[in-house]
């Protein structure tokens, strides 16, 4: 239950609500322990007139006393369901905005988080401990505390009234009750482990399913649904197997419940009328026991489903606790709030090593880029181009070394701040599940721009006139995740959305790979101009790019290897030289043709 504790919080927020529903659970029990004193007052009067009245003179009598208990039962009853309704009002609401309070803060939890935690972790997971887990944890706040108070209202209620009335036939018509706790005890552990298994599948298999349906397109392409397919039903068989083995528990659980359970009835039958021959209790006094015996079947059955409940979300509590307890790397703890005019860029003997899997991207690294600068970053797959981008937006912190923007440490700074001035369009284009006006306005600072400069920004990526010629324009959906653009289209509409913050920064990483040359060649020139007076950096493969930018720095391994401008490393013959001629080789372009275009 230690796990459990943590929505104390959440509870003592709403304990108004909890309070009127316990009130309301205990006045909804006493209306209803009413009723079989009222049936028993009525069998005994009943009893009476019979041994008054052998001939059954004056019925008249007797009807108007059975419809006046007849009344006094209905009355009851009616109360009572009038309560019942108020304490699922109170209690059942309650529950349901804890759900949200809980789900909230772990949706706000996960994206405070940073990049290492989703690269360690399964989307899948996430997915599952804020549905599934949540639910889980919603059904013990609200069904098992509710039926919980009732049990515990209803038993004290009950069990008072009983020895009250007769406290030895109380005594062994309660005699079964030890040994069902002693039953819900030893079974509450083994639900608790097996509850624990069941949510861990459900993660892996939800898991699974988002993975399947995200990469759909190349399970087709490779042909391997078949392969899918078994996976998929190989987790979902453990699932059931430990599905199975929990209902196995339940199966056995219950039915001894409810033999106990009828076993005190018979005691109550047995014993009630040995006392009746004594005359230390009436008939009426049986009846009312019976109905008292019944009255705690549903609640001591509900004993074991809630013991149920409360140990799944104890085991669903337990991971979403795990994922709470987390506290990213990336602290916002700092109070700079404001960055001074100049912009410059540093990079003081960075070394970085990625913590998921201790890759060593980045060895000593020390540049200094002023403010304004168009930078141009090539090298090798995996020299450690991209790793700058993050470093520089604060997805990963240096291992050693630091970083400054503006002669400030980007520790010191506010992420806010940090970010806010800088424009990033990655290698891996997202687009949202929305309209195409929607994604370019995720960069925009000011939601409210006039529809005229939405479409400048798109001229300058070269994507306004394809967006007119779709149905509905700039309103048109674009499916999950851009599901109905092509490659290029999707990259410079990422190109737009960067634009459009307008940020004194601009890191493009490797962002043309799917667009033909004609139309790169334009967004470049677009590029240029935009960013006169802003800092550019340019991350990319294509070396052709690099002509125009003030300095090119060739990374090898994650050092510098290179660094000058575009006529300067031609002159070298280093590096920067064979990575040029090796991507115009394919283009049977003379070697003295190729330096001469680029020397122009």
């Amino acid at each position: 239950m230690k796990h459990l504790f943590t929505l104390n919080k959440y509870i003592f927020k709403y304990k108004n609500k909890l309070i009127l529903g316990i009130l309301f659970i205990s006045l909804s029990n006493i209306f209803r322990i009413l009723q079989p004193q009222a049936i028993r007052k009525a069998l005994d009067e009943i009893l009476l007139f019979i041994k008054q009245n052998p001939e059954l003179r004056d019925s008249h009598l007797l009807s108007y006393s059975l419809m006046k208990f007849g009344l006094m039962v209905l009355g009851f009853a009616l109360l009572m369901g009038l309560f019942m309704f108020f304490m699922r009002q109170t209690i059942i609401v309650m529950s349901r905005l804890i759900e949200y309070d809980l789900r909230r803060d772990l949706f706000n939890h996960y994206l405070i988080l940073d990049t290492r935690f989703y690269k360690s972790n399964k989307i899948g997971d996430l997915m599952s401990r804020i549905s599934e887990d949540v639910n889980k944890v919603r059904m013990y706040l609200g069904p098992a505390v509710l039926y919980g108070i009732n049990l515990i209202s209803l038993f004290i209620i009950v069990i008072i009234t009983m020895f009250n009335v007769n406290f030895w036939l109380s005594v062994y018509c309660l005699l079964p009750l030890p040994f069902l706790s002693f039953i819900i005890y030893k079974v509450s552990n083994t639900i608790n482990k097996r509850s624990e298994k069941i949510q861990k599948q459900l993660s892996r298999l939800t898991s699974l399913s988002q993975e399947t349906f995200s990469g759909i397109r190349i399970i087709k392409s490779f042909n391997r649904e078949t392969n899918w397919i078994h996976h998929f039903t190989n987790e979902s068989s453990k699932q059931k197997e430990y599905s199975l083995s929990l209902n196995k528990i339940d199966a056995l659980f219950f039915p001894s419940m409810f033999l106990l359970i009828g076993l005190s009835t018979l005691i109550t039958i047995y014993i009630g009328g040995l006392n009746v021959f004594k005359g230390s209790v009436t008939p009426g006094n049986i009846a009312e026991f019976v109905m008292y015996i019944t009255m705690l079947t549903w609640p001591v059955s509900a004993i074991g489903w809630c013991a149920s409940i409360i140990q799944q979300a104890e085991a669903s509590q337990k991971r979403i606790n795990e994922f709470l307890s987390l506290q990213p790397d990336i602290n916002d703890s700092k109070s700079i709030q404001s960055l001074s005019t100049s912009l410059d860029i540093e990079f003081k003997n960075l070394n970085f090593t990625y913590p998921e899997n201790q890759v060593q991207a980045l060895h000593h690294l020390n540049v200094f880029i002023p403010e304004g600068e168009h930078v141009a970053i090539v090298g090798h797959t995996g020299s450690g181009k991209s790793t700058i981008a993050e470093l520089l937006l604060r997805m990963y912190d240096p291992t050693t070394g630091s970083i400054s923007l503006g002669n400030i440490n980007l520790d010191q700074l506010k992420l806010d701040t940090l970010r806010n001035s800088i424009a990033y369009v990655p290698q891996d284009v997202f687009l949202f599940s929305d309209s195409i006006l929607e994604n370019i306005l995720l960069g925009a600072k000011n939601k409210d721009l006039p529809l005229d400069e939405i479409e400048n920004f798109c001229k300058m990526a070269c994507i306004h006139d394809e967006i007119i010629k779709f149905p509905n324009s700039y309103d048109t959906q674009i499916g999950e995740r851009g599901v109905s653009l092509s490659g290029g289209q999707k990259q410079r509409l990422s190109i737009a959305r960067a634009l459009i913050k307008s940020a004194k920064i601009l890191i493009l990483d490797n962002c043309l790979s799917a667009v033909d040359t004609e139309t790169e060649v334009k967004i470049l020139k677009n590029l240029e101009l935009y960013c006169k007076g802003k800092t550019l950096m340019l991350i990319t493969h294509r070396l052709n790019q690099c002509k125009n930018m003030d300095r090119i720095i060739v990374l090898k391994d994650g050092q510098i290897a290179e660094i000058g401008n575009f006529e300067a490393l031609i002159r070298e013959q280093g590096i920067f030289y064979n990575l040029l001629m090796l991507e115009n080789s394919t283009k049977n372009i003379p070697e003295n043709e190729i330096l001469t275009t680029f020397t122009i």
